[in-house]
């Protein structure tokens, strides 16, 4: 059989098999190249690893790049879900990851993580901190903190954040009656930067997006985070438990996050490691807007120190 296909210039994609706590085994697409220390690059909605098409590269003659789709997303396993949206939980798409890595022969690693996929990372490093050795997130603030400090503003500015949680099929079924039109308006409000995303890689987000699978699950991804997520969250600040590795935030001058939020400030007050933060001339989709600096500043970052070669 042919490999499956990906977007990264110069990298080969596999199917990758892994195990879940309830289940069958889940089926992870992952697009790999380079040599060097192991880094995971994890995707947002509504893109898929795709996003990292200009970016990817480049880290890849630095280090071992592994850029998967979340599960839900792209051509990974959509699970089915339940009423407390356990299967979308970032702990079980972080313990998909971990598992990835270590199918790949990677028991640590760095992890950098885009929209959906940094809250992805800060659970696995939460969870997981002997496999996370360093940690950037692009254009996020916690998501407890975000909850927490809604108005107006940002309601009106992630209004999919309250549209997607609504109970099945609401959402689902009125994504599918316009399903292009939605796509296509998120990618626009996300990016600041004319003519990004490119079309090709729009027409890949949106044949994803076809499928009523990925939108399914999507929700679930948004409803997890507003219910078992933030419980999962809580529980960490009632035991006072902490990030305990460097985190690098990276986002986008132009965007939501950056106008809301001092991103660095909101990092600390949930890490007990130090906290590195800059932004970037651009919108929401700091990897696709300026992929050369983003590449820059995570090789910069995540790179392990010489003692540790």
């Amino acid at each position: 059989m042919s490999a499956p296909a990906t977007m990264l210039p110069g990298f080969a994609a596999a199917d990758v098999e892994v195990a879940t706590d309830a289940g069958p085994p889940l089926r992870i697409r992952a697009a790999t190249a380079g040599s060097g220390p192991p880094l995971l690059l994890l995707h947002g909605h509504p893109q898929t690893h795709a996003t990292w098409r200009a970016a990817a590269p480049r880290l890849a003659e630095r280090f071992t790049v592994v850029a998967p789709d979340l599960r839900g997303y792209g051509d990974s396993g959509k699970p089915p879900s339940d009423d407390a949206h356990l299967a979308y939980s970032k702990r079980a798409m972080a313990r998909d990851q971990v598992r990835l890595m270590r199918a790949l022969g990677h028991t640590s690693f760095a992890v950098a993580g885009h929209d959906r996929g940094g809250r992805v990372a800060h659970r696995m490093a939460l969870d997981h901190p002997a496999a996370v050795e360093r940690l950037a997130v692009l254009d996020i603030a916690p998501t407890a903190t975000m909850y927490a400090r809604t108005d107006r503003e940002f309601a009106s500015r992630y209004y999919w954040w309250f549209f997607l949680i609504r109970p099945a099929p609401l959402p689902e079924e009125m994504i599918a009656g316009a399903t292009e039109t939605f796509l296509r308006t998120h990618l626009r409000e996300q990016s600041g930067t004319p003519g990004v995303p490119e079309e090709d890689l729009a027409r890949e987000y949106l044949r994803c997006y076809r499928d009523p699978d990925t939108v399914r699950a999507v929700c679930e991804d948004y409803r997890a985070a507003a219910t078992v997520d933030l419980e999962h969250d809580a529980a960490d600040a009632r035991e006072g438990r902490l990030l305990t590795r460097p985190l690098l935030a990276l986002w986008g001058a132009r965007g939501t996050v950056g106008r809301l939020y001092d991103v660095p400030a909101t990092w600390r007050e949930v890490s007990g490691a130090p906290v590195d933060g800059e932004a970037l001339d651009c919108g929401h989709l700091v990897q696709e807007e300026r992929p050369g600096e983003t590449a820059a500043r995570l090789e910069a970052f995540l790179a392990p120190e010489p003692d540790h070669r």
